[in-house]
């Protein structure tokens, strides 16, 4: 079961953080959710005046990634959403996000949050939208927007330590 065994992770003071979120525009109903769910992050960890960039789809968030990492910003979060479909489109466009952001993070040290959805059905990507209850839908049962954005800015902050000497 997705979700099981997600961590919980109190929010940490991020106001000196420099933070930049990304989406694609597939799926728009999924992607507002996911944004929504990155602005209450940003809120509760403090982070104010963040940047936010729509890209045409996943496959363009890791050169974006790249370039806002490269612009000296502490933490990237990257969303987009993949529906399988009947073609192996799905599979290309998953690993080329996954392995671009992957890539991204580790040749420019800076944290990019994961919150890229791979579902085979459009109701796996709305069960992990943090949608509230609406006409005909239940409410979303994960919120990968608060996660993605945590997991960049918790990283964000301990990078920050064990660059100053943490731990010595």
């Amino acid at each position: 079961m997705s979700g099981a065994g997600a961590p919980t992770t109190e929010p940490i003071d991020c106001s000196d953080l420099r933070v930049a979120v990304i989406a694609g525009t597939w799926h728009e109903e999924v992607t507002a959710g996911l944004l929504a769910g990155a602005e209450r992050c940003l809120a509760a960890y403090s982070v104010t005046g963040a940047t936010f960039i729509r890209v045409p789809g996943a496959f363009e968030l890791p050169v974006v990634a790249r370039e806002l990492a490269l612009k000296g910003y502490d933490a990237v979060v990257a969303f987009g959403v993949v529906i399988r479909g009947g073609t192996p489109h799905f599979d290309f466009v998953c690993n080329a996000a996954t392995d671009g952001l992957t890539r991204v993070a580790l040749d420019t040290g800076v944290p990019i949050g994961f919150g890229v959805l791979t579902c085979d059905t459009d109701e796996q990507a709305l069960d992990r939208a943090g949608l509230p209850e609406a006409p005909g839908r239940p409410a979303s049962k994960e919120d990968k927007g608060w996660e993605a954005t945590s997991a960049a800015l918790v990283t964000a902050q301990m990078l920050k330590q064990i660059r100053r000497g943490y731990p010595s």
